[in-house]
């Protein structure tokens, strides 16, 4: 079996998924994964579908056919993740230009791997400035202990709040 990932993005409109799992389907991909959102008034993602290796031309040929998403296919590569070694941070502060920089830059130079990121900005009324809040699950290497990160993360700035979720 062949892994595909496809990265997507077209302006929103309702029945788009359902438009792309029926070429999936069709032709005997399975939907592995997805992460898919209405951002800006565009409908963008990125999925992991998995196709027999005689089914990946036409496949890969309908997908391109798709006039309603800009469609890039990647064929995926072996690699291993170490669940063991996996955290999930959930991170709120004040938002601010460069705070995903920022964070970003901690958890690398930690030799951390973010493994997922999902991030939004909130209202928040009563604060007089609005939220940032991240999901980030990363990889530790053995050589650092999460609570390591979580103070390198508050240290930023006295607003950043981080919790760690266990059972990833």
């Amino acid at each position: 079996m062949k892994q595909l990932v496809l990265t997507l993005i077209g302006k929103d409109k309702a029945g788009l998924v359902e438009q792309l799992a029926t070429v999936v389907s069709r032709h005997n991909g399975n939907w592995m994964a997805s992460n898919l959102s209405h951002l800006a008034g565009y409908f963008a993602g990125i999925l992991q579908i998995e196709v027999a290796e005689q089914d990946l031309a036409a496949l890969t040929a309908a997908l391109e056919q798709l006039t309603d998403l800009d469609i890039k296919i990647q064929h995926g590569i072996p690699s291993a993740l170490n669940e063991q070694q996996q955290l999930k941070f959930v991170i709120t502060g004040n938002d601010r230009p460069g705070i995903v920089r920022e964070l970003s830059s901690v958890i690398k130079h930690k030799g951390t791997n973010i493994i997922h990121f999902e991030s939004s900005k909130q209202s928040a009324p009563n604060w007089g400035v609005p939220l940032f809040n991240a999901v980030a699950t990363v990889e530790l290497p053995a050589s650092v202990s999460r609570d390591e990160v979580v103070k390198a993360l508050e240290a930023i700035a006295t607003d950043i709040v981080v919790d760690v979720e266990t059972g990833v």
